[in-house]
């Protein structure tokens, strides 16, 4: 059984499912598995900060698809395009350099990415969480979308995600829509796709890897959390973020206070305040991710609810497939009379 579609063609895949950009979660050895599984395999560009580190990999993802002739699997970076990313520049620059495949962006105007990639001929697929900034996408010719709705873990949209899908479709026919938020399992794929959705985006699910390099305590805390233990809290990216609710993220709380709020909007401070605001809340994730660490904050979706188990990526993969197809089987085998 295939399922292919204008998306999984165009970025030769082997399967409509996208291994999600996650910050501090996505490593270099996930991609490689990803890639080799016939998946679109994404990362943050912010997890290699390092002079050169995230030159250096695309070489060798490059040195991959080269090496593997066409046989299915791809990788994508995640860009945040806000002006409080201090390494946007540079990295967008690497991006170009190596011409990467996709570049999804986040948080931000797209319009230079957007032109920079079209120069060489690769994709660019923005995050939208409503309709009004999916416009200024599109007015931009962004190549597609990452809808991301409620119970995505990080930057959760506030619509129902079929919902979601649909209005964009509607909206924007013939644009190519990924489906972010709570997808764990084969029937939620095969829900997106029927939705409208040209690929399932998926990140929680990952986290709980054998090859994912947070600490054991995060990957457990996916494993035990339920649907109703992930919350949003502001205070971390100034932005509602998707995290487990922990002793310490109900020490810091889920919202700005008076000042944060004041400093966050007025245009004199908003730029410099946030990035105080994130590199804080970037410094509290990554000292979380670390094995023993008191300060437990970390990020996930409400996906967890249907997470038991630690794997391998290309096991992970091969199950989220065979469990699509019997999806697939067990509708088709409804009479409908």
């Amino acid at each position: 059984m295939t399922f292919q579609n204008e998306f999984t063609r165009s970025l030769n895949l082997k399967f409509p499912l996208v291994m999600a950009p996650m910050f501090l979660a996505s490593n270099e050895a996930m991609i490689h598995e990803g890639i080799e599984s016939g998946i679109l395999a994404c990362f943050p560009s912010q997890n290699f900060r390092k002079t050169g580190e995230l030159n250096d990999v695309l070489q060798r993802l490059n040195e991959k698809l080269i090496a593997r002739k066409g046989s299915p699997g791809n990788y994508g970076v995640n860009l945040i395009v806000q002006k409080t990313n201090s390494w946007f520049e540079e990295h967008l620059e690497v991006c170009v350099r190596n011409k990467v495949p996709l570049i999804i962006t986040s948080l931000g105007n797209p319009e230079k990415t957007i032109k920079a990639v079209h120069e060489y001929g690769g994709k660019v697929f923005c995050d939208v969480t409503n309709l009004t900034y999916a416009e200024k996408c599109m007015q931009l010719r962004c190549d597609g979308f990452i809808a991301v709705g409620q119970g995505a873990g990080g930057h959760a949209g506030p619509h129902p995600l079929h919902l979601f899908i649909e209005a964009l479709r509607n909206n924007y026919p013939g644009i190519p829509v990924l489906a972010a938020g709570g997808i764990a399992n084969g029937k939620a794929i095969l829900g997106m796709l029927a939705f409208g959705a040209s690929a399932a985006y998926c990140g929680t699910r990952f986290i709980a890897t054998t090859e994912s390099p947070v600490s054991a305590d995060y990957k457990n805390a996916i494993l035990k959390a339920g649907m109703d233990d992930i919350v949003m809290t502001e205070r971390i990216s100034g932005t509602p973020l998707s995290i487990i609710n922990t002793d310490f993220a109900q020490k810091i709380g889920k919202h700005q206070n008076f000042f944060e709020r004041y400093m966050s909007r007025n245009p004199n401070t908003k730029k410099y305040f946030k990035t105080l605001v994130q590199r804080r809340g970037w410094n509290w994730l990554e000292e979380a991710v670390k094995p023993g660490n008191y300060h437990n904050l970390w990020c996930a979706g409400e996906s967890v609810e249907l997470i038991d188990d630690i794997v391998p990526v290309k096991v992970l993969v091969e199950r989220l497939i065979r469990e699509t197809e019997d999806a697939f089987r067990e509708i088709n085998s409804i009479r409908v009379e």
